[in-house]
């Protein structure tokens, strides 16, 4: 028997921004399929009403793939394995992007399932583009240490790479950590090191900013609880 497709389905990164989002395909693939396996239900089907979503929501199979839901994997494949096509959703931006959804993409390829990717926001990658910072070569770190002794050790670390190697370093933070991290850049990154804030990403608010670390000491910003991505170069 052929076996399903998975579709990895990017989602809005802000409310009331799906126009910005979602492509022509995406919708034709979003009605052209009933199962979906997503890390936030609540979010992936008000994402698929505003996309336009023409079947029930009620006749969707919708699996869930929380922290509490990622030990068995095999679950998740019933419906691929039957040859059904199945669409993968992140919480917000592309599946398997900074994203535990990664885990169910390599399950698949294992499995010998297609795998097809759509096109959609990034905030990694919206971020980059707006920076100004080298976009040929760049380290996405993700999360950087919690304990500040080692947090400190990082940027340092990360600052000195951007240097020497002229290679853009990204990373971000949990949103209500947002200031203390900006804080520790700014306390312990060069004063000519470039940095980039892109806050709120496609939002009404949006806010991307570069300037050196010796003018940012000048202002004073509040990032706490807005989604960030910072850029160091």
């Amino acid at each position: 028997m052929q076996k399903g497709t998975l579709y990895l389905i990017p989602v809005p990164l802000a409310e009331e921004v799906a126009h910005k989002t979602f492509t022509p395909y995406l919708v034709d693939t979003i009605n052209q399929i009933d199962t979906y396996i997503v890390e936030n239900s609540k979010t992936a089907r008000r994402f698929l009403k505003e996309a336009g979503l023409k079947t029930p929501q009620k006749d969707l199979i919708v699996h869930d793939y929380g922290k509490h839901n990622r030990k068995d994997l095999g679950q998740f494949f019933t419906e691929l394995v039957a040859g059904k096509d199945v669409g993968l959703m992140s919480e917000a931006g592309c599946p398997g992007i900074a994203d535990p959804g990664a885990d169910i993409v390599a399950e698949a390829h294992k499995r010998g399932i297609k795998v097809v990717p759509l096109v959609g926001p990034s905030s990694i990658l919206l971020a980059l583009m707006a920076s100004g910072f080298n976009g040929q070569s760049f380290a996405f770190w993700g999360y950087l240490p919690i304990d500040k002794e080692q947090r400190t050790k990082r940027i340092k670390d990360l600052d000195i790479s951007a240097s020497r190697y002229k290679q853009t370093q990204i990373f971000i933070e949990t949103p209500f950590r947002n200031n203390q991290l900006f804080e520790e850049v700014l306390k312990s990154c060069k004063p000519n090191t470039q940095v980039c804030v892109a806050s709120n990403l496609t939002a009404p608010d949006e806010f991307i900013k570069t300037q050196s670390v010796y003018n940012w000491r000048k202002e004073n910003i509040d990032l706490h609880k807005q989604p960030t991505i910072f850029l160091l170069y």
